[in-house]
């Protein structure tokens, strides 16, 4: 039997996008309004009361419109100055990215990098904190994403909030599938967006702004105004009351006003749990199955994307246009140092059900056998459906 290479995939079990909710493909359908017309003025008033809401918020989050890379940039640009030290902890492919962000805006960057396959010790953090007093910025992405691996993010922003330093946590793709608020972490500013766990398609940020940050950022004349990576610019849009900066994405507000009312509806708890459960049985169907995780334990590995590390002799690329032509389902690369050297199954929104985590061990399985290995497929479904309906 042939297989049709450009034929559309029936499930998108990717790290991002991912598949959207469909009452939020709904939403994007709706009207687009005038941007000043009141109707739309009190409904960005409204989305943004909600993701207050979703953040657990003392004060009102920004949306900047554009996908979250870009209020990535901007936190750099806007509260790096040129004599700050920045302190960036990189655990992966994006931490790492950041720093070179980070260097752009000031010469004094400081690094701890592990391998891809570990997290940042917080001990390592204290340790830099105190041998460096000078440090006054630290970045660190909270789920590095080409990964799979989390780190541990409260315990690293105790340290930071002591040594009087200002945090910018990148939890683009941890944010709604797991415990985190920027409160939580006394992070400073706190990047993420709809396009990951709350299913959503990619096009906005949503950014947590401590009020000494703020002050940071007005006090800093390099931080970019009348400008697409402005923060500054964006304060108080929330408003109906006053203007844009420019035009905002009108079709991606009226999305996010749906996925932000599902993920409350459902309730957050609800939501990270099922997001958990589905990770844990892809993990443990694929230990079953022969194969084995990325991340170096199990007490790292991401509830929102399993990375399962690539066999020898295996082509990673292949293994997924296999998974992709034979059985519908798209996974995802790794990214630079972990390109080709492991696969990435995201568990997020809609898909973080744990249906999900049976169809990708079969595509999974089904692809690799395809290219001469031999796994035990049904081992690894029996022990993720064990995980499931010890669950029930």
């Amino acid at each position: 039997m042939r297989y049709p290479e450009h034929a559309d995939p029936v499930i998108t079990l990717t790290s991002g996008p991912v598949n959207a909710y469909a009452q939020v493909l709904r939403g994007l359908g709706r009207t687009v309004l005038y941007d000043y017309d009141p109707a739309f003025q009190l409904l960005y008033e409204n989305v943004v009361d909600k993701a207050q809401q979703a953040m657990r918020l003392s004060n009102r989050p920004v949306i900047l419109h554009g996908e979250p890379v870009l209020g990535l940039e901007a936190a750099a640009a806007s509260l790096i100055a040129p004599d700050d030290v920045v302190l960036n902890l990189a655990s992966g492919v994006y931490g790492k990215g950041f720093g070179y962000w980070a260097k752009r805006y000031s010469p004094h960057l400081i690094e701890i990098e592990v391998p891809y396959n570990e997290s940042i010790d917080p001990q390592e953090v204290e340790a830099m904190l105190k041998a460096h007093p000078e440090i006054t910025i630290v970045s660190v992405c909270h789920h590095d994403t080409p990964s799979g691996t989390i780190n541990p993010i409260d315990a690293i922003g105790a340290l930071v909030s002591a040594h009087g330093a200002y945090l910018i946590v990148d939890a683009v793709s941890s944010f709604g599938g797991m415990k985190t608020h920027p409160e939580d972490c006394k992070a400073d500013i706190y990047v993420t967006g709809p396009n990951k766990c709350l299913g959503a398609p990619p096009g906005l940020t949503m950014m947590g702004v401590s009020e000494r940050a703020w002050a940071k950022m007005k006090a800093n004349p390099l931080a970019p105004r009348a400008s697409m990576l402005s923060i500054v610019d964006w304060q108080d849009a929330w408003s109906r009351y006053e203007p844009f900066p420019f035009t905002p994405s009108v079709s991606e507000i009226n999305g996010l006003d749906v996925a932000l009312d599902l993920y409350l509806d459902e309730g957050p708890e609800a939501v990270w749990a099922r997001h958990t459960l589905t990770a844990k049985a892809m993990r443990a169907g694929v230990t079953a199955m022969g194969l084995s995780i990325w991340a170096a334990s199990d007490r790292i590995a991401s509830p929102t994307t399993t990375a399962v590390r690539t066999p020898e002799g295996v082509d990673e690329k292949l293994l997924r246009q296999a998974a992709r032509a034979r059985y519908g389902v798209v996974f995802s690369s790794g990214r630079g140092e972990t390109l080709g050297k492991l696969t990435r199954i995201g568990h997020m929104g809609p898909t973080a059900q744990p249906i999900y985590a049976i169809a990708a061990l079969t595509a999974l399985g089904g692809a690799m056998n395809a290219l001469g290995q031999k796994l035990a497929i049904g081992k690894g479904i029996e022990a993720a459906l064990a995980i499931i309906d010890a669950d029930a």
